[in-house]
Order: structure tokens, then sequence, then C-alpha cells
């Protein structure tokens, strides 16, 4: 690793002017590109004191061996360099966007002497049109049905060239689905404006086809040709179904591209709609993995240089607005440069209001669903969990697999209804029948080291009791056949009436916080006499891993598994506590305002809420129905319709005092 002071350029040398910087390693390979409109100061900020930069930062800047910089005479002229060399050298740390596969394009190959239309993945190519993206059963219907209006030759190329020799077309020409140029039932020109003709139809003039076919329909029945109109008629119905298959939603003169974000401190899942003729053309996705420290602001521009800017050939595909969440930095530059490879204006805006911000929440709505799925996949494989679990214990340098891991987690608000919770995940998947929930009160309770420590302490009691417990039925000669054994060894003696929970200790703890839970954590089991089980902690602000006693986090790779599996257990814990804490709370809150009406004590408060089923029906019963409930006469009745009439403020939640549960 790297001194950045080994290479720093000497005061004076960078100018301040705009231009382009690049951080090579060792070998000489570029690692990272950026712009700025003032070299000097921009490249200064990466020199200063290691301890004040961000993990990723402070990474990129200890591989590096050194920089240079080109100045250029504007900031636009910054962006299409940036862009030019970051799809040259793809840069490890720089914004890196993996194009979600799943939707394929149409692409007609005009570039061709004969155009074919075919279904098409991956990278673009020099002269040809792209129509989509589609999923891939909508794209074969939409091919199959519009060959039968417009016949472009959809065969390979050695496929064309058999039949030319042979004088024989192949099926699709004798199947009327294929102009068959390959035996010059057409002739090349004939054929390319035939593919044209479908270019513009994907293009967004299918009225002006769809309006031909029906005046031509009309022209064949006053001929008196029906044969020739039932024809029209089938094409025109084929037409409609592909036109009627996108969606209006938004006016027929607009062309824009609607993007999405949802993201969290590692990847971002970014969505866009594309809306040509007002019409919802086709949908696009990509996973971000967020490998360099940038704003959102930062994100939408490299998103606009990423998506954009291999398009010089497909101008089309640049439409006149581009609506985002929030502007890109440097967005009248980045409008400029956009403008330049479509050949007309483009507008880069933040929709407020309107069917716009309308389709922009759905664009949004998708975004969220891609990143769950995403992470779902992630979760889901189990060669990826192998791989995390692995990577956690080469990185931890643990001796022992993790079969099994405990997070702990704490929740209240300004310390009061203090709850904790504890998620177990066994080879990798969450298994949610061992999950705990611990209220914490007193002394414990004072802030989230005691509340951590006292967590732990009373978790691992639970295990050192159950041990000695079983040591204890052994050592006294116990028939080993009335003991209950679960799949993990965990046992009870035949007939009590449940089996211990807390026998099965883990391989690791994960506790949700920085070094100050992790060395709580770490001396209540040094305080039980307990060494044989490791502790880390994530700390959520940059997603450090702490273990105990040291000055420096554990920096796993921001694209590594173990690093997703440890984010998702800390979630799934934080969702958990989260959740019982709301629950308390309300309980709480419930009892509180009950507890105000005289003479009402614990067992009519729970015969209250269980004949009305919540606090909120409580409070809007009459004196007659109160007295419904058991045990509830007409003193009490009134006491309680008075005293719940006179409290002011929304109802709290309400809670079944029998099983806790939160009723409304």
């Amino acid at each position: 690793m790297a001194d950045p002071a080994s290479y720093r350029p000497k005061p004076g040398e960078i100018p301040t002017d705009p231009g382009v910087y690049r951080f090579r390693d060792e070998h000489g390979r570029i690692i990272y590109v950026g712009k700025a409109k003032n070299l000097r100061s921009r490249l200064n900020s990466y020199f200063a004191n290691p301890a004040t930069l961000l993990p990723k930062t402070h990474a990129m800047v200890h591989h590096a061996a050194s920089v240079q910089w080109t100045t250029v005479g504007s900031e636009l002229e910054a962006l299409q360099l940036e862009y030019t060399w970051i799809k040259e050298f793809a840069p490890r740390y720089n914004l890196a966007f993996r194009d979600d596969k799943t939707y394929p394009y149409l692409a007609v190959s005009m570039g061709e002497t004969v155009p074919r239309v075919q279904v098409m993945r991956g990278e673009r190519r020099k002269g040809t049109k792209y129509f989509g993206p589609y999923t891939a059963g909508a794209i074969r219907e939409t091919m199959d049905t519009l060959l039968r209006v417009f016949p472009v030759r959809s065969c390979s190329m050695g496929v064309f060239k058999r039949a030319e020799r042979s004088g024989r077309p192949c099926l699709l020409g004798y199947i009327d689905k294929c102009a068959a140029p390959c035996v010059g039932r057409i002739s090349l020109e004939d054929h390319k404006a035939l593919a044209q003709d479908f270019c513009d139809f994907m293009g967004g003039e299918a009225k002006r086809f769809i309006g031909k076919l029906e005046a031509s329909m009309a022209a064949a029945v006053a001929e008196l040709d029906y044969e020739q109109a039932a024809r029209l008629r089938d094409d025109l119905i084929a037409l409609r179904k592909v036109f009627e298959r996108n969606v209006v939603v938004l006016a027929e003169d607009t062309n824009a591209d609607i993007f999405a974000v949802e993201q969290d401190e590692l990847e971002a899942a970014v969505q866009v709609f594309h809306v040509r003729g007002g019409r919802i053309r086709g949908q696009r996705g990509w996973v971000v993995e967020k490998v360099e420290d940038a704003t959102d602001a930062d994100l939408w521009e490299h998103l606009m240089q990423q998506v954009y800017g291999g398009e010089e050939q497909q101008q089309d595909a640049i439409p006149r607005q581009v609506l985002v969440p929030e502007l890109p930095a440097n967005h009248g530059e980045l409008a400029e440069w956009l403008a330049g490879l479509r050949g007309g204006k483009v507008s880069i805006k933040v929709p407020q209001r309107g069917e716009k911000a309308a389709l922009m929440e759905t664009v949004a709505h998708n975004a969220h669903q891609s990143m769950l799925l995403h992470k779902s996949r992630r979760a889901g494989d189990l060669t990826t969990r192998s791989v995390a679990l692995q990577e956690l214990q080469e990185a931890l340098e643990l001796p022992m697999p993790l079969l099994r891991i405990e997070c702990y987690d704490i929740s209240h608000v300004q310390g009061t209804n203090v709850v904790a919770s504890m998620v177990v995940v066994e080879d990798g998947l969450a298994k949610k029948s061992e999950y705990r929930k611990f209220a914490i009160t007193g002394d414990a309770a004072i802030d989230d080291t005691a509340s951590m420590h006292d967590v732990i302490t009373r978790r691992f009691r639970h295990y050192l009791a159950d041990q000695e417990a079983r040591n204890k039925s052994a050592g006294a000669g116990g028939d080993i056949s009335a003991v209950v054994l679960d799949e993990y060894g965990n046992g009870a003696q035949a007939g009590d009436a449940a089996t211990s929970k807390f026998a099965y200790p883990p391989n690791l703890v994960v506790v949700d916080g920085g070094i100050p839970q992790v060395n709580a954590a770490q001396a209540a089991l040094a305080e039980l006499g307990i060494t044989d089980v490791a502790v880390v902690g994530l700390a959520k602000r940059l997603e450090e891993v702490w273990v105990p006693d040291s000055d420096f986090p554990v920096i796993l790779p921001r694209a590594s598994q173990g690093l997703y599996l440890l984010q998702r257990i800390r979630d799934e814990a934080h969702r958990f506590a989260i959740t019982f804490h709301r629950a308390k709370r309300g309980k709480a809150m419930t009892a509180s305002v009950l507890d105000t009406v005289p003479g009402l004590g614990a067992a009519k408060q729970k015969a209250l809420l269980a004949h009305f089923g919540s606090l909120k029906k409580v409070r809007a019963a009459t004196v007659a129905e109160l007295q419904e409930a058991k045990g509830v006469g007409p003193v009490l009745a009134k006491a309680v319709h008075d005293t719940l009439a006179g409290t002011t403020g929304a109802a709290a939640p309400a809670v079944n005092m029998a099983t806790g549960e939160i009723l409304d």
C-alpha cells in the first residue's frame, strides 16, 4: 500500500484550470478518473489528513502510486474527456454501471445491404436501429406480429446465402413472413424501404400506417375485392395490437426518458422508462456499484454519461427531455453535451407536479422492486452464500466456519421503552424460529453500550445454564432416551414444556454499532468466561466492520459478498427490534391513558380492550355501550367515558392486553 505523500505533487505544480485527472497504480493502470473545475483545489483534497478521508477515498489514494492531469478549455470539454477515459480504461474506483440484461432489444440492421430484423442484447452496433427494451416474451410476439405487415428479412446470413444459391426461400418466405429478397421476389431497394417502414412504425409513426391501411381496406371494399380487404383487415388488426400494447401516459408530442433510483450504502438500482410519442416504449435497469464517494447529483451525471455516451450512432435514442429526481452536477454542460450528440436541444429537468411527477413515482416503485429482487437473488443463491461465509471467515481470520451468526440491535426513543433484538442466520439463511426479543430496564437502559452488555450477558447466561444442566444430567447417569434432542443437539428432558433454544452457541456475534458496542459485547462474554465466540460490529454510516480492541476497522471490498451478508443481517435485526419497540411503546401508551380512569384496574382495562378491540373504539363508545363490557357498571362506565372524552391528541396504538398484539 503506497503512501500518498510519496507521489503528492509539489505546491504550485497543479494548475487552477478545469481539467481531468487520473490516478494510476504501481503497474501504471488507471484506477480512477475524475474531472474538476479547479484541478488544484480538487486534487489537494485527496492528500488531506488520511483520518478525514472516507474509507473508499482512503483505499483509492493508498492503492494509487501516481497522479496525472490534463487541462482543458472548459467544463464541457472536461465532461467529454472524462467520459472518454472512463469508457476506455474502466477504472475500478469509478461508478460501475452493470446493465440489466433481462430486457432484449428489437434491432434492425439498416447498415447492411439487406437489412435484418432480430432480437439483440449487449453492446450496440454501428448502423443498427434499436427499439425497446422489452420483456423476452413480449419482444418475440411483437416481432412475429409485425413481420406479417412488414415482411423484412429475419434469417441469419448463412440461411440467406443458402437460399440465394438454391433459388428457394426459407420457410418464412413461403408463409409470407419474409419478402424473400434472397430469390428476387423484392428488389433490394424496395426491401430496404420496407425495413425503413418497420423502423418508422416502431419509432412512433404508427398512426400513419394504420390510417393508410384503413384507406386501402375501404378502397378494396369499394372495388368489391373482398379477399384483399380481408388481408388488409388482418394486417390492420396486427398493427393495432402492437400499437395499443403501449399505454398512453403523457401528451402525444412527449419524448422523454424518466429516471428513478433506489439505493443503499453499497449499491443503487436505477430504472428508466422510455416515453416516445406519449407512450411507454420500453424500460431499462442498471445496478450501480457505489465504489466511489459520490453524491446523488454526481450519480446522475455519471449515469447520463454512460447511458447516452454510447449513442453517437443512435441519435434518436436521446430524447428531448431527461427527467431525473435531482439535477446532476453541471447539468448545463451535460445538457449541452447531450444536445451535441442528439443534434438538437436536450433539457434535463426535475418534475415537480402533474403527470410526469406521477409517472416518476411509478418508475421509483420499479427501482425499489428491482433492488429487492437483486438482493433476494444474491441471498438465495447457495454458491453466493458459501462465498459470503468464506469471505467473512477469511477477512476476520476466524479458525472455524461460520455455521451460525447472531446479530443484536438496540431500539428506543430517547431512552424510553428500550428493547433489543437477536436474529439468527445459519448457513447464510435466516432462522426465524430462533429470533429473540429482550426488554431492557433499570441501569441497563442508560445507554446503548450498557444495553448491549446486558443483552449479551442474558443471552449467554442462558447458554451456560443450559450447558450446566446437560452436564449435570450426563454426570448423574441420566437416561439419554429421556432427552428430546433437536437437530442441533439442544435438548430437554422428555415431558418438559419446551426445548431449550439457547444451548447452541454462535460462531460469530454481530452488533449494530461501532467500537463502543463491540467492546461492551466482548466484555460481557469475557465476564462469563466465553472465549470461543468472535464479536464484530457493523457501523451504519460507512459500513465499517469493527473488531474488539482495534483502532482501525476491517474494510471489506464494496462488492464483497461477505459485506452484503453482514448488511442484510444487520438490517433484519434492526427491523425486528423496531417492530418490538413499536409494540411495546404502543402498549405503554394505551395503558397510560386507561390508568388515568379512577377505579379502573388492570383486569377491567383488559376486559374493555378485549370487548371493543382497540382504544379508539373505547373512546367512541357511549356510556351504555361501555357497560356491555364484563365487570363495568354505570359509575365506572361514566368515569371511563368522561376521562377519555377529556383527553386530547391522536389515539395511541391499541394493544390486546392478553396477548400484547397491536389491535389497531
